[in-house]
Formats: C-alpha cells, structure tokens, sequence
C-alpha cells in the first residue's frame, strides 16, 4: 500500500510539473500572440514612416532640379535678350546710315557728294553692324537637363524587405560561470558581413529550464556589442540561475532573439538573523553595529589586569535602560552577556561557500567565522568546541588571531581591509583569506557533525558583509592542491604565508 502510495505520489508530482510546464508554454504563446499584433503595428508604422520619408527625399529632389531648369533658364533668356538688344541697336545705326547714303546718291552738288561719301565710307567702316557675330550665343537645346529615371524605377520596384539577420546560436560549452562573472558565447548559424553588432539582455530567475514569460525581473540590456563573446563581471549571485538571449542587428534592423540559455549561478546568500542578535547589536540584513545603548544590566568596570595580555573581548561600559523585548529563535534567547554575538540566517550542511567581510572605521574588536546553531547565548566565538573564528583586537593591546575551543594562535599577517571566508563542510575546512589578493591567512581542518553557521562578533564598530559570492576560482585551486592541510578538530592549523 505504502509502495503504491509512493509510486502515485510521484506520478502526481509528475503530472503537477508537466502542468506547470505546459501552463508556462501556453503563457509564452499567448506572449508570442500578443506581440504579432503588437511588432505588426510596429512595422507598418515603420514602413509609413519610411515610404514618407522616400517621398519627401523625391520631393525635395524635384524641388531642386526643378530649380536647376529655372536657373538655366533665367540665364539663357538674359544672354539672348542682351545679345538682341546689341542687334537692334546696330540695326537701327545701319539704317539710318543707309538712308543718309540714299539721300546723298541724289544730290548733284559734287563737293557734297565727296565729302558725304568719304563721311558714309568711314561710318560704314565703324559701323556695329560688321562688327556683330550673326550667331546666337545661347543654344536653345535644354536636353542636358533631361532626366531618365527608368533604372531608379526599377529599382524602387525591386523593393523588398531588408534581410534580417538570424538569430545567434549561444553554445553552452562556450559559456562560463566563474569568479562572479558570467561570459556568454555565441556564434552565427552562417556568416553575414552585414552584422554591425549584437545586443545581450539577461535577466536573474530561480527557475531552471527555458525563460518565463511571468518573471518578477525584467530583461536588462547591454548593446552595441561588437564581438561574439561578453563578461558580465561583478555580479551578485542572489538567485539560482540566469537567463541570456542575444540578438544580431545590421545599421537598420535586429533579427530574432536566440534560444535562451539558463546558466546556474552558485552563490551563497544569507544576511544577519536579528532574532539572534546581542541586545547591543543594530542589526539589518547585511550589516552589524555596535549600539551601546541597546543594552540592560550593571555597569562594569574595566580592570588593566583583567585584560592584560588577552586576546578576547574586553567589557564595555553600558548603561541601564529598558530593554528591547528578547526574541526566540529555534527556542532559544538571543546572545546576551558579553558575547556581543550574531548569526547567519542561513544553515551550511554542504558544499563549499565563500563570503567576505569588511571592518567599519575605528572598530575595536570583532570575530568572523563559524558555529554550530547550539552555541549558548554566553559563549563567546572561538571559545568553545562548537565555533571557529579569527579575531581582531585594536583596543589597548592589538592582537590578530585565530581562535577554537578556547585555543588562540597569533598571526602575522597584517589584518587586511576585508576578509574572505570559505567554508568547505563536505571536506571539514574553514578557510580565511585576503579578500583581495587572495592570500591565505589560516584553515582550521575538523569534521562537522552538525550543520553551521556565518557567526560575528562585534565590540564598538560594525561590519558588512558580502554574500551572494561564488568561491573564488584561486581559492579553489588553491583547496584543491590541499595547501599542506592537516589537524584534528581539536586543534589549530596555522598556514604561514
């Protein structure tokens, strides 16, 4: 019955996930519907736009040579009328001096007439009329201003749409996922020399499998790409997975997207769990400071003897007021006493995980590491069995140190501006870094026996925290070649660098 049950139970979860499957691709084509009608719109508005644009160019080249053929015109009419103006005058000269040789043939006077005749005889010699060049300067003939737009006809009849480049190919083998960056690859089904650039958009999920078309985040874009090839670097991996499509354009058009892809995207989030915070903690998600107002209890002195040569906690100075009501958590109070101490919100209990962790300015003393969720409200971090940690100390006496089970072994190293965190529980490491060179500051080697958590302490200063991170890959190739681990769980393991 219980077999039967089980065998019905999963074919049930079957059925849901194939439902939602189905219920996913059923939202995408009516998507996909919506949008013909919407990209339809679209293009004949651009085709509008375009066919408009064709005419008004037309227009303006009709304009423009029409303008050509009145100019010329202008000209030619001006040359001739000049030209005839020239012809009457030399016209009317001529006449008149034929009329005055006329005259003259008549007249018996014979001193007169020779000296009349030598008169006509040099006007005649002056005269415009045998100086005129009896041909027209400017040609009637307008034909070099004829147009033959046979071919231009053909080609506007030869129209068509633009070519569209097809959609890129990304090639998962090519894609990366490393370091908080993600590099997709992709690559064109057949060559187009036309392609000016492409355009990437990508959006986080914590779906797997294709892209969804209800999505909590929209797509961001990143256009203008050159190359078949990008980097999305400092990226935080808040969900658990990534959606990429890419799209190829030429100067006027983009062609369809490309399959998407789903990359996985390992990173490990958690912010502070206020609930189990000391009451002189402020808390939010990714931050702690020290408030010496938010606690309750006797003032305390400070003793020089009882801190001399200490790397631990020293006691502040606090003051008597109301007390924020406690919280519970897992039936528990919060840290209280002088564990100025506060916890993940998210459990380990496998895999390996990274986090890094920044000082504020002038912050006194402060623990970073890892615990067991059992550790008592009075325990301080590194002091017990069930917690791992390094402590800075800039108060009175200065101190960097690993800390566990009540064992401390000082470091060398200078005390870096944020801290790398890696917490490998399968293979029983924790591991502290310079989170920004990456060098190896301590691992702690032991076997968890039960799952753990991010722990802080802070005395008068604060801390951020960063999560959200992969392991970064020169940690893993450092893990990888072991590094000269070794130890108990019951002892401390310095790596001098």
């Amino acid at each position: 019955m219980d077999s039967q049950r089980e065998a019905l139970q999963r074919i049930i979860t079957t059925l849901a996930n194939k439902d939602d499957e189905i219920q996913n691709f059923i939202e995408i084509l009516n998507h996909t519907l919506k949008n013909v009608q919407v990209n339809t719109t679209k293009v004949m508005l651009d085709l509008e736009e375009e066919f408009g644009a064709l005419q008004a160019t037309l227009d303006e080249m009709k304009d423009s040579m029409t303008n050509k053929i009145k100019q010329e015109q202008a000209y030619k009419s001006q040359e001739l009328q000049n030209q005839l103006t020239i012809c009457n005058n030399a016209l009317e000269g001529s006449e008149e001096l034929l009329e005055y040789a006329n005259r003259m043939l008549s007249t018996d006077d014979s001193e007169v007439f020779t000296k009349a005749a030598k008169q006509i005889k040099d006007r005649v010699t002056m005269a415009p009329a045998f100086r005129l060049s009896l041909k027209p300067k400017i040609s009637d003939n307008m034909t070099h201003l004829m147009v033959d737009f046979s071919q231009e006809k053909q080609m506007l009849k030869s129209l068509k749409f633009l070519p569209v480049p097809r959609a890129p190919e990304i090639d998962p083998t090519e894609c990366l996922v490393a370091d908080n960056c993600a590099t997709v690859a992709w690559r064109m089904p057949e060559e187009d020399k036309k392609i000016d650039h492409y355009i990437l958009e990508y959006r986080k999920t914590n779906y797997e499998g294709p892209p969804r078309v209800k999505e909590e985040r929209n797509w961001d874009i990143i256009d203008n790409i050159k190359c078949t090839e990008y980097a999305l670097s400092g990226l935080k991996f808040e969900s658990k997975y990534m959606n990429f499509r890419v799209r190829a354009c030429n100067k006027a058009v983009a062609g369809d997207y490309s399959e998407p892809i789903t990359l996985e995207t390992k990173g490990f989030n958690f912010s502070f769990d206020g609930t189990t915070s000391h009451q002189n903690l402020k808390v939010d998600d990714f931050s702690v400071e020290w408030d010496s107002s938010g606690g309750k209890g006797q003032e305390s002195k400070i003793k020089g003897k009882e801190n001399k040569g200490r790397s631990g906690t020293p006691s502040p100075k606090r003051t008597s007021i109301s007390c924020r009501p406690a919280s519970a958590r897992s039936n528990r109070d919060r840290f209280t006493g002088e564990s100025y101490t506060v916890l993940g919100d998210t459990v380990i209990e496998s895999g390996q995980h990274y986090w890094e962790v920044k000082s504020q300015k002038d912050c006194k003393s402060y623990s970073i590491g890892v615990s067991y969720r059992n550790l008592g409200k009075f325990d301080q971090l590194g002091k017990t069995v069930t917690s791992w940690c390094i402590h800075i100390n800039n108060w009175l006496q200065a101190s960097f140190a690993a800390k566990h089970n009540n064992k401390a072994k000082s470091m060398d190293a200078q005390v870096p501006d944020k801290i790398g965190v890696y917490c490998d529980y399968d293979g029983g490491h924790i591991s502290f870094y310079n989170a920004d060179t990456k060098q190896l500051l301590h691992t702690f080697k032991t076997k968890f026996t039960q799952p753990v958590v991010p722990a802080f302490m802070v005395w008068c200063g604060g801390l951020n925290v960063y999560t959200g991170l992969q392991v970064p890959s020169a940690i893993k190739s450092f893990q990888k070649g072991d590094g000269g681990l070794g130890g108990s769980a019951n002892s401390l393991i310095g790596l001098a660098q």
